[in-house]
């Protein structure tokens, strides 16, 4: 009456008890039927072996490592190339795995027995990986030492070759890139070398000079204006002396004072330009009429020269001392002319500089800024390069990240699989299982009235009376509880009956 009414711990107890053949039963057999198939089953032998993780030997401030991917996806990517059929092959060929087996089921069925287990640090929470189990399972524990080793081989001699290959091809790389910015580098050294030379002078840092020159050569000029304005009044004064005695000495006086009447004038007109010449530009209107006039009085002498004086030879020593001194003064005026107009080209040149250097400064700016874009880039390249050859010899000499073996794949006493315990357990939780479930459906099924509960959870009516049932037994003294227990239940049928026909 499982499905009519609620069931109590004393109805659970009473059904175990009736039904305890069917659950002792399967509990009993069902064990029994593991054990033989633990025993059945060809044992599995599993070695393992231990292999730790070294870091870095040298310091990372002082050698950086060439390679910085996280080591979980190092190690899963080794994995996957350790298992791959060109290597994984010629191991099932040396220790004969598997030979009722064909040749893609022996490398699957290899690639199941090998197992990669990392450790993970529960001390320094960094979530790097100290190392990691390598196993292999085989049905003979010498060979699955064996086939471990060779594993475990396989991984040393891969993260030694990987690295090595990874270092070796970030210095290849970053060789390949410096010798790309060295020549960006050279043709940007030829372009600043070309702008310098074709702007010597006018580039950015020589403006304060060329400042300074300019300064110190308007010094000069105004110090030879100055002198020059003396030299020709120096003249002046000697030509208008010699022009006085040769007047008083010479019958020909009217004539010889009007030409150097005309000389004197001239004498005085170039001291006036020179004058001007020291504080104004040249363009300056006075300045202009000035030489005007010079250029026409130089004319006038020109188309009527002076005569040539006939008593030169009676001259006096005073005559003859002038002209002396006027020689020499014209010498040293046209000397100091030719210091002035150098003095005035190299102002010019300065200026020029000055005015056209904010230009120049423009584009010597774009230029020297590619320059140094490109000398900043060979110099991190060049660094960079240093830092992988340093690596790729610490590589080399097997001082940086290492695997290393801790335990030696150890040989198997028992096997791994089957555990005829473990067999036995999930016998013994079947057959409980299996007998429970049994008895739960009969006990579901059976529609007998055993107690006034089942009578009142049937007919949803109170029993009134309950009439024993005297049975035939073969002993009354072993039969009496059982009798009164039959008609106990007899009792209710009969009430039942009678309430259904009331």
């Amino acid at each position: 009456m499982l499905g009519h009414r609620t069931l109590t711990a004393d109805d659970y107890f009473k059904i175990l008890k009736r039904r305890r053949m069917l659950i002792i039963i399967p509990v009993i057999i069902a064990p029994i039927i593991a054990l033989a198939i633990a025993f059945a089953i060809p044992p599995q032998y599993l070695s393992q072996t231990l292999v730790l993780i070294e870091q870095q030997k040298v310091p990372d401030d002082y050698v950086k490592p060439v390679i910085s991917s996280d080591l979980d996806q190092r190690l899963a990517s080794m994995k996957e190339q350790i298992l791959s059929r060109s290597r994984i092959q010629p191991i099932i060929d040396r220790f004969n795995l598997y030979p009722n087996k064909s040749a893609d089921e022996k490398v699957e069925i290899a690639r199941k027995n090998i197992a990669v287990t990392p450790i993970h640090s529960t001390i320094t929470h960094s979530g790097g990986l100290p190392g990691f189990f390598i196993s292999f399972k085989a049905s003979d524990p010498h060979i699955a030492q064996q086939v471990c080793g060779e594993i475990t081989s396989l991984f040393v001699g891969e993260n030694l070759r990987a690295r090595q290959q990874s270092a070796q091809g970030t210095t290849s790389f970053l060789e390949a890139q410096l010798a790309e910015a060295k020549a960006s580098l050279d043709e940007q050294d030829k372009r600043l070398a070309d702008f310098q030379r074709k702007y010597i002078g006018k580039l950015p840092d020589e403006a304060s000079p060329n400042m300074n020159m300019l300064q110190s050569l308007n010094t000069q000029l105004e110090a030879a204006t100055q002198a020059l304005a003396r030299m020709e009044q120096d003249k002046t004064y000697q030509e208008s002396l010699l022009a006085q005695q040769t007047h008083d000495s010479s019958p020909t006086g009217a004539k010889s004072s009007g030409i150097d009447e005309r000389q004197v004038q001239l004498a005085q007109l170039q001291a006036q330009a020179t004058e001007l010449s020291a504080r104004y530009t040249p363009d300056y209107p006075d300045l202009v009429a000035i030489r005007r006039k010079i250029t026409d009085l130089q004319n006038q002498i020109a188309r009527s020269p002076v005569p040539p004086v006939t008593s030169r030879v009676s001259e006096s020593p005073q005559v003859q001392q002038l002209r002396a001194q006027i020689r020499a003064s014209e010498q040293g005026i046209m000397a100091k002319r030719r210091e002035q107009m150098q003095l005035q080209s190299s102002i010019r040149m300065y200026q020029d500089r000055i005015q056209s250097s904010p230009l120049v400064e423009e584009q010597y700016k774009q230029v020297t800024r590619d320059y140094q874009t490109a000398q900043k880039f060979y110099d991190d390249l060049l660094a960079k390069m240093n830092q992988s050859k340093m690596a790729t010899d610490l590589e080399r000499r097997q001082q940086g990240e290492q695997f290393r073996v801790m335990d030696e794949p150890n040989l198997p006493d028992s096997p791994s699989f089957p555990k005829p315990w473990l067999f036995a357990l999930g016998g013994l939780a079947a057959g409980l299982l299996i007998g429970l479930t049994t008895a739960a459906i009969l006990e579901y099924k059976n529609t007998a009235i055993r107690s006034e509960r089942d009578v009142y959870a049937f007919l949803k009516l109170p029993t009134l009376a309950t009439i024993s049932l005297a049975a035939e037994a073969q002993t009354r003294q072993t039969s009496a509880n059982g009798a009164q227990k039959k008609g106990f239940f007899r009792r209710k049928h009969s009430v039942a009956e009678a309430g259904a026909r009331g």
